[in-house]
């Protein structure tokens, strides 16, 4: 990958993207599509830093303005999800190998699940980001999984459609955003990695630990994020 001049962070509600902002002492805004877009600098590295809101069509909105309208050469989400693997606790941080649209189904016409015509049931992360994350993760001597990353317009808190997740995508946690913006970095070549912390563990007590665990663990996200920015405006490459 060249050397990145511009990037794009997104997250999906204003907790996601505030621990980042703070971190700048200055910045600019934008107001466009009824969503507001920040300017923002570190070194010679541009970061144009927005939150889609919630849900599929935001997130595809938010990401298609930052690739046509500001540019960015790449994209990374930070936010926070529900955990569906059993190993993964409350502010553990994930990595998205490659994510999904959970909620597609057009089996009635012998399709998989998650399937859409002329597209895939899955859509990459990029290889180079993701080595990125894993370093920075070494470095600082924090525990990062991977895994696969369920996107549905559906805030889990059923432990029957958590575990169709785990069954029919093999995913490791739940959110409705990742995917939206991956296939849109994807149809217009644009790089992109997910990370996610864990907020709750989508079943019956999701939506009390959602509400405790949100600030917590965006913080975690967007912090690490932060180190891969730093790291990107001091390379030449990835």
């Amino acid at each position: 990958m060249p050397l990145l001049k511009t990037i794009g962070v997104m997250g999906a509600m204003p907790e996601e993207i505030a621990p980042l902002l703070a971190k700048f002492s200055h910045h600019t805004s934008e107001n466009m599509g009824n969503n507001t877009y920040y300017r923002l600098k570190l070194q010679d590295l541009h970061i144009i830093l927005a939150y889609s809101k919630i849900g599929k069509v935001h997130a595809a909105t938010t990401a298609a303005t930052l690739i046509l309208h500001h540019k960015v050469q790449a994209l990374i989400f930070s936010g926070v999800a529900g955990g569906l693997a059993p190993d993964l606790a409350i502010s553990d941080l994930l990595l998205a190998t490659k994510l999904c649209q959970a909620d597609i189904d057009l089996t009635p016409f012998n399709h998989p699940l998650g399937f859409i015509p002329e597209s895939s049931v899955f859509v990459e992360s990029d290889l180079e980001l993701n080595a990125l994350a894993k370093s920075v993760a070494q470095n600082l001597n924090l525990p990062l999984k991977e895994g696969i990353i369920a996107t549905c317009d559906q805030f889990v808190s059923d432990p029957a459609r958590k575990q169709s997740f785990v069954q029919n995508f093999g995913a490791s946690v739940v959110e409705m955003e990742g995917a939206s913006l991956g296939f849109v970095c994807r149809d217009f070549n644009v790089p992109f990695c997910v990370l996610r912390s864990v907020s709750d563990t989508a079943d019956g007590g999701a939506p009390k630990d959602f509400d405790a665990f949100l600030h917590q663990s965006a913080q975690v996200s967007a912090d690490f994020v932060y180190v891969m920015l730093e790291k990107l405006a001091t390379s030449k490459s990835l």
